[in-house]
C-alpha cells in the first residue's frame, strides 16, 4: 500500500508538470463571455468589476454579462460592493457562469441601477398590443424585442408571456395556426389560466373540439379561479360541445358559466351567456326557450352597450326569420336600422368598423327586403331593395351589392316588368365581374400578407431556439464548474494526507480510489454530453436538408405546416438532449413526429406503421434519447429510397419478458448489401457518423447502468433485401 501510495504522488506531481506546461505553451489570447447571477433566484447582477492578470478590466451589463480579454491559465478577480470577492481559474475557452451567494443590492445600487427587466417587457408587450390592429409587423416587432430583452437564460414566466401575446396577435389577424402553436409554447414555458383560454378558444374556432375539451376539463376543478375566467371556461366548454352537436351538455355548461355570471353581475359574459343558450335552444327546435334566452341577452344589452343591443336584436330577427315569423322581423330590423343611424351619428363617435361586416344598413334593408319577398309583398320589398343597392354602392360593399342587384331582378320578371328585370340583370353580371377582379386582388394580397407573417415567425423562432440552445450551453457550464471543484477537492485531500504521512496512508488511498471511481463516472458522463452533442447537430443537419428540400418543392401553406413540425421536433430533440434515458412514450412521439417530416418528403417511396402492444406498459420503460431515429433514417435513406416500388415501414413494441421489451424496425428495402454497393458505385464521401456514435452511447451506458440496452441488426429475408433491428430494453428494477 506504501509502494502504491508513492506511486500515485509521483503521477499526480509529473501531471501537474505537464498541466503547467501546457497551459504556458496555450497562453493565447481570447475573448471570454460570462454571466453572473445570484445562485438561488437566478437573478442577473449589474455593475460587477471583472479584471485579470494581464490588467484588463470590465464590468457587467443590466443582464450580468460581460466580455473580457484573457489566457488559458488566468485568474479572474471578481469584485462588488455587495459580494465577497471571487476568484475563478480559466481554464478553456468556453462561456463562464459565475454563482454568487447571498446577494442584497445596497440602497444606493437600487436607485443607480437601470430599470427592472420586468418593467421593460411589460412595456415592450403593451406597445405590441397598440399595434395589434393597427401595424402587425410592427406589433410582432415588439415581441420579438420583448424575447430578446430577457437575454439567454431563465426568465420563462415573462417569455410564456410573450409567447402569448403574439398568440394573441395571430389570432386577431385570423392567423390561427400559428396562434395555437404559440400558445402551446407559452404553456410549456409557464401553464396559466389565462393562456389555457386563449388556446382553448383558438381550437374551438379551428373546430378542433375535442382537443378544447382536454385542455380545459381540468380547469373546471380549480377553486382558486377568478369568477370571471370560471365564467369564460364554462362558455368555452359549452362552444365545444355544440360545435360537437351535444347542445344538451352545451346547454348544461352555458347555464353553469351563467350562474357564475350572474352571482358576480358580470354583465358582458351574462349577456353572452343567454345568446348562447338561446343559439342552443333554437339548435334544439325548442322555439320557446330560445325566444325567452333571446329575450334576456337583449334586455341585458339594451341597458349596458348600444353596439351590442343592436347585435342582439340582429340576432333576434334571424331567429324569427328561421320561424317564418316575417311581420316580427321586419319590426325588428326597422327597429335595428333607426338604432344603427342613431349609432352612426357624428355626435356618437363609433366606427363602422366598430360594428362588424353584418351589422351594415345595405345588408339590414337586403333582409328586410327578403322577408317581404317570402310573403310575396314584392312591391314592398322593391324599396329596400333600391336603398341597399344604393347604400351598398355608397360603401363600396360589391357583396351585399350583387345580391340586392340580383333579387332586385328576380323580383321584376315575377312582376311581369322584363325590360327592368334585363337591365337589372345586365348591372348584376357587370357587379360579379368586379367582385370577381376584386376577389383576385384580395387572394394576391392575403398571399403577400401570408409571406410576411411566415418571415416574421420564423425570425422569431430563430430566437427562442437560440435561447434554448444558450440554456444547455450554461447548463453544461455549470456541471463543468461543479465537478472541476470536486475534482480540486479531493486532489487537496490526497495532498494534505500524504504530508501527515504513514499513518493516514490508508485513508488517502480510500479518498484516492473514491476520487478514481467518480472521476470514472464524470468521464463516462462527460463523453455521454460529447456523443450527445455530436448526434443532435448530425440529426438537425439532415433534417434541415429534407426541410429545404421540401420547401422548394412545396407550396407556401404545406412548407409553414412542415416547418411547424420540424418546430415542434426540435424543441423536443433540444428538451431531452441532457437526459440519460427519457420515457419510452416520448421516444415513441418524436419517432412518429420524425417518421411524418420524412413520410411528407418521400411519401411515394413507403407507407409506415408504429404499434404498441397492449399488454406492454409503455410509461414503465425508459430509453436513451435519440437512439432509434438513426436507424429509422438508415431505412428510410438507405433502404426504402431505393426501392422501385412502394416499400413498408413498421415501427413494433412488443413485450420481451417480465422486465423488458423487444422493440422492432423492419423495412422491405433494398438490404444492407446492396445498399453499401450502390453508395460505393457513386463515390459517395460523407460517412454517417450516427451508427458509430449510438453504438459508443449504448457501450456507455451498458457499463453504467448494467446492459439496460441491447441491439441486434439482421437482414429481413434470406436473399438479402429488407433489414431488421431488434432493441431489447430492460426495465430498471
Amino acid at each position: 500500500m506504501k509502494d502504491y501510495c508513492i506511486y500515485i504522488m509521483v503521477c499526480l506531481f509529473l501531471g501537474w508538470n505537464v498541466m503547467y506546461s501546457q497551459s504556458q505553451n496555450n497562453a493565447l489570447k481570447f475573448n471570454l463571455k460570462g454571466r453572473v447571477e445570484v445562485r438561488s433566484t437566478g437573478q442577473p447582477i449589474s455593475g460587477v468589476s471583472i479584471s485579470n492578470d494581464m490588467g484588463v478590466f470590465v464590468v457587467t451589463n443590466a443582464l450580468g454579462e460581460f466580455e473580457i480579454k484573457t489566457r488559458i491559465g488566468d485568474q479572474l478577480i471578481i469584485e462588488h460592493q455587495d459580494i465577497e470577492t471571487l476568484w475563478y481559474n480559466v481554464e478553456k475557452n468556453d462561456d463562464v457562469l459565475i454563482l454568487v451567494e447571498g446577494f442584497e443590492p445596497s440602497v444606493s445600487d437600487r436607485s443607480n441601477s437601470p430599470p427592472e427587466i420586468s418593467i421593460r417587457h411589460q412595456q415592450l408587450l403593451d406597445s405590441a398590443e397598440h399595434y395589434k390592429a393597427k401595424d402587425i409587423e410592427k406589433s410582432i416587432d415588439f415581441v420579438a424585442q420583448s424575447i430578446a430583452l430577457l437575454g439567454k437564460r431563465g426568465r420563462r414566466k415573462e417569455l410564456a408571456r410573450s409567447l402569448s401575446k403574439l398568440g394573441e396577435v395571430y389570432q386577431y389577424h385570423k392567423q390561427l395556426d400559428l396562434a395555437i402553436d404559440n400558445y402551446e409554447d407559452a404553456l410549456e414555458n409557464n401553464k396559466t389560466i389565462a393562456t389555457s383560454l386563449l388556446l382553448g378558444r383558438a381550437y374551438n374556432l379551428t373546430s378542433r373540439f375535442n382537443e378544447t375539451t382536454g385542455l380545459l376539463d381540468p380547469l373546471s376543478k380549480v377553486k382558486t379561479m377568478p369568477p370571471y375566467q370560471s365564467a369564460v371556461l364554462y362558455e368555452l366548454l359549452g362552444d365545444a360541445k355544440k360545435g360537437e352537436g351535444k347542445t344538451k351538455e352545451a346547454i348544461e355548461l352555458y347555464n353553469r358559466g351563467l350562474l357564475i355570471a350572474e352571482k358576480n353581475q358580470n354583465t358582458s359574459k351574462m349577456i353572452d351567456l343567454n345568446s348562447k343558450l338561446a343559439d342552443s335552444y333554437s339548435i334544439d327546435n325548442q322555439a320557446v326557450e330560445a325566444e325567452a334566452y333571446y329575450g334576456n341577452s337583449l334586455e341585458l344589452a339594451v341597458q349596458s352597450a348600444p353596439k351590442r343591443a343592436l347585435q342582439e336584436k340582429e340576432k333576434v330577427a334571424d331567429f324569427y326569420n328561421t320561424k317564418s315569423r316575417f311581420n316580427e322581423e321586419i319590426n325588428m330590423r326597422k327597429s335595428s336600422l333607426q338604432e344603427l343611424k342613431r349609432l352612426n351619428a357624428p355626435n356618437v363617435g363609433l366606427k363602422k368598423l366598430e360594428l362588424g361586416d353584418t351589422i351594415t344598413s345595405q345588408r339590414i334593408n337586403y333582409k328586410i327586403a327578403n322577408a317581404y319577398i317570402s310573403q310575396d309583398k314584392y312591391n314592398e320589398a322593391i324599396p329596400f331593395l333600391e336603398k341597399s343597392i344604393v347604400e351598398a354602392d355608397s360603401d363600396d360593399d360589391l357583396v351585399v351589392q350583387k345580391d340586392a342587384t340580383r333579387k332586385l331582378s328576380e323580383v321584376y320578371k315575377v312582376k311581369g316588368d322584363f325590360t327592368k328585370a334585363l337591365e337589372t340583370y345586365q348591372t348584376y353580371v357587370a357587379l360579379v365581374d368586379s367582385l370577381y377582379v376584386r376577389k383576385e386582388q384580395e387572394i394576391s394580397r392575403a398571399s403577400r400578407f401570408n409571406r410576411e407573417i411566415a418571415n416574421a415567425q420564423n425570425r422569431l423562432t430563430g430566437l427562442e431556439q437560440e435561447r434554448e440552445l444558450s440554456q444547455s450551453k450554461y447548463d453544461l457550464a455549470l456541471t463543468e464548474q461543479e465537478l472541476v471543484k470536486e475534482s480540486n477537492k479531493r486532489q487537496q485531500l490526497v495532498i494534505y494526507s500524504l504530508i501527515f504521512g504513514l499513518l493516514l496512508t490508508l485513508l488517502a488511498a480510500f479518498f484516492f480510489y473514491q476520487s478514481n471511481q467518480q472521476q470514472k463516472l464524470a468521464n463516462n458522463l462527460l463523453a455521454l454530453k460529447s456523443l450527445r452533442s455530436q448526434m443532435n447537430p448530425h440529426f438537425i443537419f439532415n433534417a434541415l436538408n429534407s426541410v429545404n428540400n421540401f420547401i422548394s418543392k412545396s407550396d407556401e401553406r404545406s412548407a409553414n405546416r412542415y416547418l411547424s413540425d420540424f418546430s415542434k421536433l426540435m424543441r423536443s430533440v433540444l428538451e431531452n438532449s441532457e437526459e440519460d434515458f427519457i420515457p419510452l412514450e416520448k421516444e415513441l412521439q418524436q419517432l412518429e413526429l420524425y417518421i411524418k417530416l420524412e413520410h411528407s418528403r418521400f411519401e411515394d417511396k413507403f407507407d409506415y406503421q408504429i404499434t404498441v402492444d397492449e399488454s406492454v406498459q409503455v410509461s414503465k420503460f425508459q430509453i436513451p434519447p435519440m437512439l432509434l431515429q438513426p436507424y429509422i433514417e438508415n431505412a428510410i435513406w438507405h433502404g426504402l429510397r431505393y426501392r422501385e416500388e412502394k416499400g413498408e415501414l413498421l415501427v413494433a413494441v412488443k413485450e420481451n419478458s417480465k422486465d423488458s421489451i423487444i422493440i422492432s424496425i423492419t423495412d422491405n428495402g433494398i438490404g444492407r448489401k446492396k445498399s453499401a454497393e450502390i453508395k460505393t458505385q457513386n463515390q459517395k464521401k460523407q460517412k454517417s457518423k450516427g451508427m458509430g456514435i449510438i453504438q459508443k452511447r449504448v457501450a456507455i451506458l451498458n457499463d453504467m447502468y448494467t446492459d439496460k440496452v441491447d441491439i441486434k441488426i439482421s437482414d429481413l429475408q434470406e436473399n438479402g433485401t429488407g433489414t431488421k433491428v431488434l432493441f431489447i430494453l430492460k426495465r430498471e428494477k
